[in-house]
């Protein structure tokens, strides 16, 4: 199956408006931006698009592994080198949702690894990109709310200070808070209070489970971590009383397809259990998780679930108005998004 799977159909995905709640900012870098920065930075990495496609977006003969996925941010965080830089990245992450008829999305970022290269304080990278998220929100008319993510890899301290941060701005557009990173091999259970903490300074919750690792997690981070939303599930069916768990609570699901096959999470597009989770009664939604490592829109992602998996296109819009609902919004801004949604959608 290509990555590139583009028929005549996509122009009437293209067309519908559409919501976006699981997109990484440092999985959104155009190719020619990152010349343009290995250039003014001097930042040694192959100098055509082609060989450098290679290191930073997922190709046909790699290996569908999540080290291998994994592996296209160790490239991709060598440029963030000036503030120009970080708000050039967020601005053209916004432009380009926009063109694919995005009207809501919430754009996650890690600040620890915008941060790193050139040791930025936390403070001023969430500054920076909040006020670039803003600015490009209101040239391009698309509403856009801020997700701040720590690895579970990282330091708690580390994620200490990204959480006060984002709390300090929960009224500058920065509504939640995200736990991300290799599921596999690093537990969430010193996270435990943060998260809790921070719900309760006012963020919502979302963290990345039940992708690489077990359905368990999925309940943990529900039970132990306060997640409103998980990023990905996919492994939720695993448990039925997981499933019944999120059911019953109203868990909202993160479903990004492309990405959970080239993660080596599905063996085949074709055998994605999206269908069999909605089949379940989870509330799941369509994400592309990081667009330019997996070479995709989210028009392709809706493309995918309805050619590849063959949802049919009145759930897809149902899917659409559900993202809408679960949006980290306040109750009168989600009401008047959810509107906007049932008109254009013709719901």
């Amino acid at each position: 199956m290509s990555i590139d799977r583009v028929t005549a159909p996509l122009n009437a995905y293209r067309a519908l408006p559409k919501v976006e709640l699981h997109r990484h900012l440092e999985g959104s870098l155009r190719l020619d931006t990152m010349l343009d920065v290995a250039r003014q930075h001097g930042i040694t990495i192959p100098a055509d698009v082609l060989r450098l496609s290679n290191l930073v977006q997922v190709q046909e003969e790699d290996k569908f592994t999540f080290q291998n996925f994994l592996a296209k941010f160790n490239t991709l965080r060598l440029f963030y080198r000036s503030p120009d830089v970080i708000h050039r990245i967020t601005r053209e992450a916004v432009e380009d949702a926009a063109k694919d008829n995005v009207k809501y999305m919430e754009l996650r970022f890690t600040p620890v690894a915008l941060s790193r290269a050139e040791r930025f304080p936390l403070q001023d990278v969430i500054d920076w990109v909040m006020t670039s998220a803003k600015d490009a929100a209101r040239k391009y008319d698309v509403v856009v709310r801020l997700i701040t993510s720590v690895n579970r890899h990282e330091s708690t301290d580390l994620a200490e200070q990204v959480a006060w941060i984002s709390a300090e701005y929960i009224k500058d557009g920065i509504v939640g808070l995200d736990l991300a990173g290799n599921e596999a091999e690093f537990p969430s259970q010193p996270f435990y209070g943060l998260f809790k903490e921070a719900k309760q300074a006012g963020l919502h919750v979302t963290i990345h489970a039940g992708e690489w690792g077990p359905a368990s997690n999925v309940r943990e981070a529900i039970d132990e971590l306060g997640a409103e939303r998980i990023g990905h599930g996919v492994r939720v069916l695993e448990d039925q009383s997981i499933v019944d768990m999120a059911r019953e609570r109203g868990i909202t699901f993160e479903v990004c397809v492309t990405s959970n096959y080239q993660s080596g999470v599905v063996k085949s597009l074709d055998t994605h259990p999206l269908m069999n989770m909605l089949d379940a009664g989870i509330n799941v939604t369509i994400n592309t998780d990081d667009p330019s490592i997996s070479r995709i829109t989210l028009s392709n992602e809706y493309h995918t679930v309805c050619e590849e998996l063959h949802m049919p296109p009145s759930t897809l819009k149902q899917r659409i108005l559900v993202a809408a609902q679960a949006g980290f919004l306040a109750e009168h801004e989600k009401e008047k998004l959810v509107r906007q949604f049932q008109k254009d959608l013709k719901m």
